[in-house]
């Protein structure tokens, strides 16, 4: 059954509530479960050269913790989003207010999470867009559509606003 969102709707539906949750919640799972913290961690920065060598105990461990953080987003993403939907249906302002704050604190998270990822990469790949691998692409590409696409939501892109963009009523 597909609720009415005033504040998220169409193609920001489909992308915050459905196509977020899951890109992640997927690393989580391939961290923890398969293929597993030392592929997770061996496909960060890509190589030529395929790395099976195990982790130290710290290092699967902030893995582990890196993928609960993935996790975490995907939940807040999924459950909180959802949340707001149904429990203000008739109230589209406080809908967008309340995806705003979490908006704002996600695109924060995209800018910090883009400049980790390119700065942590080696001189000779910054630039090789082509040698990426789908972790990089995933850690960067994506991250830089879903931070245009946050932008675009609060520019009120293919959207009714009820919220941002309005005016102060003077009394």
């Amino acid at each position: 059954m597909v609720r009415d969102f005033p504040a998220l709707p169409g193609f920001y539906q489909a992308l915050f509530l459905y196509i977020e949750p899951v890109s992640t919640i997927s690393p989580a799972i391939l961290a923890w479960f398969f293929p597993g913290a030392s592929w997770f961690h061996h496909e960060l920065i890509p190589s030529a050269i395929a790395a099976s060598e195990p982790l130290d105990a710290r290092t699967t461990m902030a893995i582990w913790q890196l993928g609960n953080c993935y996790l975490l987003l995907g939940l807040i993403s999924s459950l909180v989003f959802r949340a707001i939907r149904d429990t203000l249906p008739n109230t589209p302002e406080a809908q967008e207010r309340i995806l705003g704050a979490s908006f704002t604190a996600l695109a924060l998270a995209d800018l910090t999470h883009i400049a980790a990822s390119f700065i942590g990469l080696p001189d000779e790949l910054k630039y090789s867009f082509d040698k990426w691998n789908p972790m990089t692409h995933g850690n960067i590409t994506f991250v830089i559509f879903l931070f245009g696409a946050r932008l675009a939501w609060f520019a009120g892109i293919g959207r009714t606003t009820y919220y941002y963009r309005k005016r102060a009523k003077v009394d």
